[in-house]
């Protein structure tokens, strides 16, 4: 069972966690002059570094010989390694060009794409006030699409790249860090590749700006596996619908900045299909509550009654007459 220490550092794991991604936006800024894939490409290859070193600090390493030889498990990590790719660079891309405001929608709507993937491809069944929360969030996409002239595209591509993510992660079953140093080397190779022909080209900005900034572009490796290993800290201490809520701070931080830091614009149509957004989000925390609140009468309920099963039944053996041995008794009271 864990302990009130326990949880209170999970929860604090988890705000660090939230909280780094949620101010991601202020560090890609410092990466320019370089460019969007030459930022990813160093992330990469980064990640992979600093990873391995964890690796090596907490000593664990059997998990690659198993995925090794399951041709399955790797497909599916080469097939993680492609879709983050996509989010990634489209993340950097949306910060270093003025679209915090709709890169943080994405993170916010991504709990109703990936509901959506769970009907679709796992055939799960919702529940009603989960059915309400899809249709608001569709009609604040549509809503959106209207105000834009056009489908709020970075969103949903941040959206359903996150959510196809989860969704194969969920099916190879590995841990954080061991996930991320698996999704890196496949990425390594043509990260580094990426490097050299920017290199050969004299189009490299790695090196050329100073060393403050090569150390900037060497420290996305950090920037990338340190709240990775906050969330892994906190999953294992605070239980699901804690970190279920916790997830809404790095959108809201990524909003916040957007509007305040970077005076992003926000006409009446955004804030019509943020509200709608909100709305849908509030239903599903509301029915995430509800449920694990039930949930948890249930099982005391259980215990409760296992409790009084096995006491009732004890009470009865110890009424219950030992049976006398008859050939014990002496012949004359017989």
């Amino acid at each position: 069972m864990k302990t009130d220490n326990e949880e209170r550092a999970g929860l604090l794991y988890g705000i660090g966690a939230y909280g780094m991604w949620g101010l991601v936006p202020l560090f890609w800024p410092l990466l320019k002059p370089a460019g969007a894939v030459e930022i990813l490409a160093h992330r990469m290859v980064w990640s992979l570094a600093f990873v391995a070193l964890a690796l090596l600090a907490v000593r664990r390493w059997g998990w690659i010989r198993e995925l090794v030889r399951s041709p399955r498990k790797l497909g599916l990590i080469t097939v993680a390694a492609a879709v983050i790719t996509v989010n990634w660079g489209l993340y950097i891309w949306s910060v270093n060009t003025g679209h915090v405001v709709e890169a943080s929608l994405g993170y916010f709507i991504n709990p109703l794409v990936t509901i959506a993937l769970g009907v679709l491809v796992l055939q799960e069944r919702l529940r009603p006030a989960q059915w309400a929360a899809v249709g608001v969030g569709f009609a604040a996409v549509l809503v959106l699409a209207i105000g834009y002239g056009k489908p709020p595209w970075i969103s949903l591509t941040l959206a359903f790249s996150f959510a196809v993510y989860g969704l194969v992660k969920k099916k190879v079953n590995l841990g954080g860090l061991e996930s991320l140093a698996a999704e890196t080397a496949v990425q390594f190779l043509p990260a580094l590749g990426y490097l050299v022909w920017l290199g050969t080209r004299g189009d490299l900005a790695f090196g050329s700006h100073g060393g403050g900034h090569t150390a900037l572009l060497v420290a996305t490796g950090i920037v990338t596996a340190a709240p990775l290993v906050l969330f892994g800290a906190a999953a294992i201490r605070v239980p699901l619908s804690t970190l279920g809520l916790l997830q809404y701070l790095a959108p809201t931080f990524q909003f916040l900045l957007g509007i305040l830091y970077f005076h992003e614009e926000m006409p009446p149509e955004r804030w019509a299909g943020f509200s709608l957004v909100w709305l849908a989000l509030t239903l599903l925390t509301w029915d995430a509550l509800r449920t694990a609140r039930r949930s948890r009468a249930a099982v005391e309920a259980a215990k409760a009654e296992a409790a009084q099963a096995e006491a009732e039944a004890a009470q009865a053996a110890a009424v219950v007459p030992a049976p006398v041995d008859t050939a014990a008794v002496p012949p004359a009271t017989r």
